[in-house]
């Protein structure tokens, strides 16, 4: 007999414990440990959102309670704005490509005249084994404006001039796309290659009786089979993305001139390059909001929470 048995056991037989409240009494250290690691800080975060909090009044009670004054302040900020608009197209452009690259490779790497499927499946999901911080400055190197960065080396030898990368507004947001899609690409197609392989078979072969060629069976057979699966994933997707932080900072910290900065990259500049932490709590308060809205809205109108106990 385990110890866990042996300890289930006993709490079992001690009539002291209800046998109806045993599950609760097992759940109650990983209760302790989500509310010290998770709900603590979130409530601090709120506390601090609601102060002039700064590095010489932090975690010393001197912080001065300012009420709505920093959500004000955010809110009414131009570069607030230019940030919320910013990291939206940015959700919007790089989820779109790493669906469209996760169906791609998916349909690949499930085709039956393929060989080789599962070293190209075992290769597909290299990038997840790596250090995110390795892979972006990799690929930062790759988009340097240099000459010798990979991308400008590509570009002249197609016979076309060298691009600033990083110092071009949009140019960084594209290289921002195509480091994202690499970063999360894997977790598309593991996703999408589980969808396809449930995907009827027969139903394939009805099509194709009645004339269906490629592309028709993808629209009317393959796409509606699913479309669920993929919904979900890019909504966690889609939260990654608006969570990014590492690919704007190390590439060129939202530059040029924080015309690109995400609202994260935005947050963490007002708490710790100007030091205004109540600032930056309401800026991390009010990306969780809207997040949190967007996750809950697309569950709900994409109906992903269908079929689950209310109970």
């Amino acid at each position: 007999m385990s110890v866990v048995d042996s300890a289930v056991e006993k709490a079992t037989d001690n009539p002291v414990v209800n046998k109806e409240d045993l599950p609760l009494l097992l759940v109650l250290p990983g209760l302790f440990v989500f509310l010290a690691f998770m709900l603590f800080p979130v409530m601090y975060l709120v506390y601090l959102s609601f102060t002039n909090a700064e590095p010489a009044t932090l975690f010393q009670g001197k912080e001065q309670w300012v009420g709505l004054a920093n959500y004000v302040t955010v809110l009414t900020d131009g570069q607030f704005w230019n940030s919320m608009w910013v990291t939206w197209l940015f959700v919007a452009t790089s989820v779109a490509l790493k669906v469209l690259v996760g169906i791609g490779v998916g349909l690949v790497v499930t085709g039956a005249r393929v060989r080789g499927k599962r070293l190209m499946r075992a290769l597909i999901i290299i990038p997840l084994g790596l250090p995110g911080i390795f892979t972006i400055t990799i690929w930062r190197g790759i988009f340097s404006s240099a000459e010798f960065g990979l991308a400008n080396q590509l570009l002249r030898s197609a016979g076309l001039g060298s691009v600033a990368w990083l110092s071009e507004r949009w140019m960084a947001f594209i290289a921002y796309n195509v480091t994202e899609a690499w970063l999360a690409y894997p977790f598309m197609v593991i996703i999408t290659v589980s969808a396809l392989q449930d995907v009827s078979e027969e139903l394939h072969e009805a099509a194709m009786i009645d004339g269906a060629g490629f592309f028709a069976r993808f629209l009317h057979v393959t796409l509606p089979s699913i479309k669920r699966p993929v919904l979900f994933a890019s909504i966690l997707t889609a939260a990654a993305s608006f969570q990014q932080f590492l690919i704007p900072y190390v590439f060129n910290q939202g530059g040029p001139s924080r015309t690109n900065e995400l609202l994260i990259v935005y947050g963490y500049r007002e708490a710790f390059r100007f030091q205004k932490y109540g600032e930056g709590a309401a800026i991390m308060l009010v990306a969780v909001l809207v997040i949190g809205a967007f996750m809950m809205l697309n569950v709900w109108k994409g109906r992903l929470a269908d079929g689950v106990d209310d109970a």
